[in-house]
C-alpha cells in the first residue's frame, strides 16, 4: 500500500465525521443534533475570524480548529458526563496518533505538532482555536434555543466563562443578544 493510499484512507475516515452526531445535545433532548463535521466546519470559520481579530496566525488556528475532533471518527463524540468515567483525552490522543501515523512524514509531523500545541493551550493560536470550539458550541446552543430547545440555555450560562480571548467574548455578547436569523431576512426582502 502506497502513502497515497494512506492519504485516501485518512480522507475517507474524515468523512465519517459527517455521520457522527454531537452527543452533548442529546442530553438536552435534541434528537438530531449537528454532526461533528458540521461543528468542525464552523469552528474553522470562527477560528479564522478570531485569529484575524486577535492578530494571530490564522493558518495555525485554522489547522487546530479543523482537526481538533478528527479522532472522533474512531472513538465517537462523548459528552461531558461520559468523559467523567473514561480517560477521554488519553483515548483522543491515541486515536489521533494512530490516524496520522501512516501519513507522509511532512503531514504527520505538522498534524502531530498542531495537536500538541492545541493540547498545551500555551500559545495565542491554541487559545484562540479553543475559543472557536467553545464559541461554536455557544452559537449552536443559541440556535437550538431559538428553535425551541429551552434546555440549551443551561449551556449558554456555563460555557462563556471558558472563553479567554477578548474577541471571542465580544462575539458571544453580540450573538447572545442578536436574532441570529436577521442576516438572511434582509436578503429575502423583495423590493420592487
Amino acid at each position: 500500500m502506497t502513502k497515497e493510499d494512506k492519504v485516501i484512507d485518512f480522507i475517507s475516515e474524515a468523512g465519517l465525521l459527517k455521520l457522527i452526531k454531537r452527543s452533548g445535545w442529546w442530553v438536552l433532548g435534541i434528537k438530531n443534533p449537528e454532526s461533528v463535521a458540521e461543528h468542525s466546519f464552523r469552528c474553522a470559520v470562527l477560528g479564522y475570524v478570531l485569529a484575524k481579530m486577535e492578530k494571530a496566525d490564522s493558518s495555525r488556528v485554522l489547522m487546530m480548529a479543523l482537526f481538533n475532533d478528527m479522532q472522533e471518527a474512531r472513538i465517537n463524540d462523548s459528552h461531558k458526563m461520559a468523559q467523567r468515567y473514561i480517560e477521554y483525552q488519553k483515548a483522543e490522543d491515541k486515536a489521533f496518533g494512530e490516524q496520522i501515523s501512516l501519513l507522509p512524514n511532512s503531514m504527520k509531523d505538522e498534524l502531530s505538532k498542531m495537536h500538541k500545541e492545541y493540547r498545551s493551550q500555551k500559545t495565542k493560536e491554541s487559545i484562540i482555536a479553543r475559543d472557536a470550539d467553545i464559541l461554536e458550541c455557544l452559537i449552536q446552543a443559541r440556535e437550538y434555543f431559538e428553535d425551541g430547545f429551552k434546555q440549551a440555555v443551561k449551556f449558554m450560562r456555563k460555557a462563556p466563562q471558558h472563553l479567554k480571548s477578548k474577541s471571542a467574548k465580544r462575539l458571544w455578547r453580540l450573538a447572545r443578544a442578536k436574532d441570529l436569523n436577521l442576516w438572511w431576512e434582509s436578503l429575502s426582502d423583495f423590493r420592487r
